[in-house]
């Protein structure tokens, strides 16, 4: 073999060693490329996951809205509206003549409600002067979990908006949430219609009680200050193992809606007052 056709030969295998080489670092540089476009597309799709998550609570008013007790609310986690007297412990104590804090009501209402709730309203309808009557007497003191549970049954936001309004009441005055309570139940309207939902109504009814309506009260109620606080207490509420409303309780024992054993106004009173004597 003459020294050309050798030097022919190696040069052929040099070009084709070149080429391989040049075919396999192309092919190394795809397989990086596509594992890095596989990551990045997952990180991403993750990064959408998150915005959409982020988005939706944000959407749904409950994330990133922090958790406000309006004034004066007591009891673990600040969940408890009370009305009456409730002496230094319960932050709710009224004046007696001499300046000095009322001594506490020996007996405790406790009533879970829905302003959205038919069975709310007959309780109230029913009780009221008499409950009005026994804390005035400072024979008993209430304690009002606010919940939603006719929001969640049927739709709309009228026990949330209602509920969010008398915290906004409380806020201003522990009376007025007392009064604002009872407008809200005098004109509560049928359950299937949510008109409570409406700001605007939940304030317009505020008129009826004297000096509430201020821009403070309008700014609480539209910027639904105490929603977060509101989905808390309903929130206990659905894991507490009482399910329906009106629950009440007195110190501690339910005495509403068992058909065996009805409640009635003047029952009530003797169940307070032999309360009190023990």
């Amino acid at each position: 073999m003459s020294q050309r056709n050798r030097e022919g030969k190696r040069g052929a295998r040099e070009r084709l060693r070149e080429q391989r080489e040049r075919d396999r670092a192309r092919a190394k540089r795809k397989r990086t490329l596509g594992v890095v476009g596989a990551a990045v597309a997952v990180l991403a799709g993750a990064v959408g996951v998150g915005m959409v998550a982020s988005r939706t609570e944000d959407d749904s008013g409950k994330s990133g809205s922090a958790l406000v007790p309006p004034r004066g609310a007591v009891g673990k986690g600040r969940l408890v509206i009370p009305s009456g007297k409730h002496g230094k412990d319960g932050k709710a104590e009224q004046e007696g003549k001499a300046g000095k804090a009322a001594k506490a009501a020996p007996v405790t209402l406790t009533v879970y409600e829905d302003f959205r709730c038919p069975g709310c309203k007959q309780f109230e309808d029913v009780f009221r002067k008499t409950v009005h009557q026994l804390q005035d007497e400072g024979r008993m003191k209430v304690e009002y979990h606010l919940v939603t549970i006719i929001d969640r049954n049927l739709g709309g936001t009228g026990s949330l908006r209602a509920a969010n309004a008398a915290a906004c009441a409380q806020d201003k005055d522990p009376a007025m949430f007392r009064a604002y309570h009872d407008v809200l139940y005098r004109h509560q309207p049928q359950e299937t219609r949510d008109t409570y939902a409406n700001n605007s109504r939940l304030i317009k009814l505020a008129d009826q009680v004297p000096g509430l309506v201020t821009p403070a009260f309008r700014t609480c109620v539209e910027d639904g200050r105490h929603d977060t606080w509101v989905r808390k207490s309903n929130d206990v509420f659905a894991h507490s193992g009482y399910a329906s409303t009106p629950t009440v309780l007195l110190d501690g024992k339910s005495v509403y809606g068992d058909p065996k054993k009805p409640l009635s106004p003047n029952k009530l009173k003797r169940m307070v007052l032999a309360a009190a004597r023990d």
